[in-house]
């Protein structure tokens, strides 16, 4: 069985979960609506307060859409109710973030700025460096995978490099530093 799986979800009381008869879910909640499309041979089930995932056979297809599945309808209740955040430093000299119009507009050592517009349903809020401060970047929205992947995104567009340590990258994130070169005698 399933660890993730067997785990039923809780769901608070301003939260709304509709499931049709062809295994599509509705999540409400006070800062969105999101839904899923489950496989047709998974059955979700709700019960008062909680969200059940079941599977038909102990097949080893079943037991991953299982978990997988679990875990997708996880994410939405708790992106409707408080929601996901990513956030980015930007470490080097001159660098600088902000956003005008909803645009991110981003100076990261190129010989011109690079603008970046987020997808519906993301926003992006940028906090100025300055002073020995790196500017920040941070990510927002309801659904994970959206989030993650624009934060991703954002940060391929200069990524850490090992020696100086500049670049984009994660709040938290340990880059591995390579040593430079050394004079020979």
């Amino acid at each position: 069985m399933s660890r993730i799986g067997k785990q039923s979800i809780p769901v608070s009381a301003d939260v709304h979960v509709t499931i049709s008869k062809a295994n599509e879910v509705t999540v409400k909640g006070p800062k969105g609506t999101l839904q899923l499309q489950v496989s047709p041979e998974l059955i979700v089930s709700q019960d008062a307060n909680l969200l059940k995932v079941e599977r038909p056979s102990d097949q080893k297809r079943h037991r991953a859409m299982h978990g997988l599945y679990r875990s997708l309808l996880s994410n939405m209740v708790e992106g409707v109710t408080e929601g996901f955040q990513k956030e980015l430093e930007i470490i080097g000299v001159g660098t600088r973030a902000e956003v005008k119009g909803g645009v991110l507009e981003l100076a990261v050592g190129f010989s011109h700025p690079i603008y970046f517009v987020p997808p519906e349903g993301v926003r992006i809020a940028a906090e100025g460096g300055g002073r020995g401060r790196n500017p920040k970047v941070m990510v927002s929205g309801i659904d994970k995978q959206a989030v993650g992947q624009v934060a991703a995104k954002i940060r391929s567009l200069r990524p850490p490099e090992p020696y100086k340590g500049k670049g984009i990258r994660y709040v938290g994130e340990y880059v591995r530093r390579k040593a430079g070169k050394t004079a020979s005698k």
